[in-house]
C-alpha cells in the first residue's frame, strides 16, 4: 500500500488549490450544519420550556393554548384532582392561566410582531424553576402592572422595565423583567391572570397546568380525564406538549437545508472532481513511476481516494468551525403553531457535528472517485513516457 503521508504531502504541495477546493466544500458543510442547528435551536428552545414532572391540560384538538379554552368549572375540577402536587404553603401546585396574542412593535425597525401575553397566577413561578426574576420585582396583584421576558424586553418597544405598552384598552406598565433562559417564556409577557381576562373579556381560561405528584401516574390520570364526560379537555406532558409545537417548523427547516444543501453540494463536488483530475493530469509520470516500482492498481486508486477525503474532511472542519460560531446570535421568527415571535439560538450538537463531517466525507469521495479510476487505469508505458 502507498503511505497514507503520500495523500497528504500531494495536498499540502497543491496549498492554493486544496485551499480553494476545501472552502468550497466547506461553505456547503456550513450552510448543512447551520440550518441543522437552527432545527435544532428552535426544538431545544421550546422542549426547554416544558417540564416532564408537570401537565398541560388544553381543550380537545386544540394545538396550542392560544386556540384553547377551558371552563371555570372544568378548571376547579382539574384542581381537585389526587394527581396535583402539593406546594410548601399547602395549597396545588396548580396554575390556570390565559394566553393571548398582541401586536407590538419592534425597536428600531418599528416592524409589528405577534407577542404572547400570559396571565398567571400564584403558582405559575414555582412550576417554572427556570425562570427567575432579573430586574425590578412582581406585579401586585389586581394591578394593571406585568413583568416581560428579557428577549421581549430587549426587542420591542415599551416593554422594558419602567416602560408602558398599550393593549386589552389599558395602559400596563412593565414593573419587572426576567430571564427565563433559552425557553420560550423568554418571549413572553406575564401579568394578573384575573386582570388579564377582564382587560380582553374571556371568560375561559386557555389552560391549567400543574405539577405531578408521581410522575408514573400521567397515564391513569390521562386516561381518566379525557373520559370524564363532564370535561373537554385533553393531557398532555408539558416537554411533551412544547415537542409539538416545534415540529412543524423544525421539519420545514431541516427540509429547506437539505434543498439548499443539495443544490449547493453539486457545484462542491464538481470542483472536487476538477481539482483531482488536475492532480492526476500533472502527476501522470509519478503515476507510472509507482506502478513501475510495483504498486497496484488498487493502491493508486486508494491512494488518489484517501487523497479525495482528505479534501473533504478539510473543508468539512472549515464548514463545522464557521458554523460553530452561529451559536452567539440569537434570531427570532414565527412560531406556527402559536403565531407568536419566538427568539432562539444556533445550537451544535455532537450528532451535527459527525453528521456535518460524515457529509465532507461523502462530497470528496464522489468527487474523487472517477479521477482515482482514471489514475489507476493508466498504462504504466504511457505514463511513463509522458512529459
Amino acid at each position: 500500500m502507498i503511505p497514507y503521508s503520500y495523500s497528504f504531502r500531494n495536498l499540502w504541495t497543491r496549498r492554493l488549490t486544496t485551499l480553494l477546493t476545501a472552502s468550497g466544500m466547506g461553505l456547503v458543510v456550513f450552510v448543512f450544519a447551520a440550518t441543522l442547528m437552527l432545527a435544532e435551536g428552535l426544538q431545544k428552545t421550546l422542549v426547554a420550556t416544558g417540564s416532564p414532572e408537570n401537565v398541560i391540560v388544553i381543550r380537545k384538538s386544540a394545538n396550542s393554548e392560544v386556540q384553547s379554552g377551558v371552563e371555570r368549572s372544568q378548571a376547579s375540577l382539574l384542581s381537585s384532582e389526587p394527581e396535583v402536587a402539593i406546594g410548601p404553603d399547602g395549597n396545588p401546585l396548580l396554575s390556570k392561566e390565559l394566553v393571548v396574542l398582541i401586536n407590538l412593535k419592534k425597536r428600531g425597525s418599528n416592524k409589528p410582531a405577534n407577542v404572547v401575553i400570559r396571565g398567571i397566577d400564584a403558582a405559575s413561578l414555582q412550576l417554572r424553576p427556570a425562570v427567575h426574576l432579573a430586574e425590578g420585582r412582581m406585579p401586585h396583584p389586581g394591578s394593571a402592572e406585568v413583568i416581560a421576558g428579557k428577549s421581549i424586553a430587549r426587542r420591542f418597544n415599551g416593554c422594558g422595565l419602567g416602560e408602558t405598552i398599550r393593549f386589552g384598552m389599558r395602559d400596563w406598565r412593565v414593573v419587572g423583567v426576567f430571564d427565563a433562559g433559552a425557553t420560550g417564556f423568554s418571549s413572553e409577557i406575564w401579568g394578573d391572570v384575573d386582570q388579564m381576562m377582564q382587560a380582553f373579556r374571556r371568560q375561559v381560561y386557555s389552560s391549567v397546568t400543574f405539577r405531578l405528584r408521581d410522575t408514573r401516574a400521567f397515564e391513569a390520570y390521562r386516561s381518566r380525564v379525557e373520559s370524564d364526560p363532564r370535561l373537554t379537555v385533553e393531557a398532555k406532558r408539558e416537554n411533551k406538549y412544547y415537542l409539538e409545537q416545534s415540529e412543524s417548523m423544525a421539519k420545514f427547516l431541516r427540509i429547506l437545508g437539505m434543498v439548499l444543501t443539495v443544490v449547493f453540494s453539486i457545484g462542491a463536488v464538481i470542483g472536487a472532481t476538477i481539482t483531482m483530475y488536475a492532480a492526476v493530469a500533472n502527476r501522470v509520470t509519478e503515476i507510472g513511476t509507482l506502478r513501475a516500482l510495483g504498486f497496484q492498481r488498487g493502491s493508486i486508486l486508494a491512494a488518489f481516494i484517501m487523497e479525495a477525503l482528505l479534501l473533504g474532511l478539510c473543508g468539512g472542519i472549515l464548514g463545522v468551525v464557521a458554523a460553530s460560531f452561529m451559536q452567539l446570535i440569537t434570531i427570532s421568527t414565527m412560531n406556527w403553531q402559536s403565531f407568536a415571535e419566538l427568539a432562539f439560538s444556533f445550537t451544535l450538537t455532537f450528532g451535527i457535528l459527525w453528521k456535518s463531517l460524515v457529509f465532507s466525507l461523502v462530497m470528496g469521495f464522489i468527487g474523487g472517485v472517477l479521477p482515482a479510476f482514471r489514475a489507476a487505469r493508466m498504462n504504466i508505458v504511457e505514463a511513463l513516457r509522458a512529459t
